[in-house]
C-alpha cells in the first residue's frame, strides 16, 4: 500500500485520527496539545496519530515561534473525493438501468395481464 490514496484511506480507518480530522475541519489549525486534550490518552500518542496523517499527506505542521500548528491539507481529500464520486456515478447509472428494465417488465406485464 504506498499510493497516496490507499495511505489516506488507512490512515482515516482509525476513529481517533478522523476525529482529529473532524476537528480540525471544523475548528481551524490546532496544536498537537490542543487536538490532544479531548482524549485520555499522551501527547505522545496522538503525536503518533498525526504523523500517519501527515504521512498520509492529509495534514501538515509548520512552525509559528514556539508552536507547531496542524494544518489541514485539501489536496488528498480533493483526491479522495473523486475516487468515491466516481464509484457512486457508476453505482447511480446500474441503479437507473435497473430501474428502466424493471419499468420495462411492469409495461409488458400490464400490457400481458399479468398481475
Amino acid at each position: 500500500m504506498t499510493d497516496q490514496l490507499s495511505r489516506a484511506f488507512a490512515a482515516l480507518a482509525d476513529p481517533t485520527r478522523r476525529d482529529l480530522v473532524a476537528r480540525l475541519a471544523a475548528d481551524g489549525d490546532a496544536t498537537p496539545g490542543e487536538l490532544g486534550e479531548p482524549y485520555a490518552m499522551s501527547l505522545q500518542a496522538i503525536s503518533k496519530h498525526l504523523k500517519v496523517l501527515e504521512e498520509a499527506g492529509l495534514v501538515t505542521r509548520s512552525v509559528a515561534g514556539r508552536r507547531r500548528p496542524v494544518h489541514l491539507e485539501p489536496g488528498v481529500f480533493d483526491l479522495m473525493t473523486k475516487w468515491i464520486e466516481r464509484y457512486r456515478r457508476e453505482v447511480e447509472e446500474r441503479y437507473a438501468r435497473l430501474d428502466a428494465v424493471l419499468g420495462s417488465l411492469e409495461v409488458d406485464e400490464r400490457e400481458r395481464g399479468v398481475s
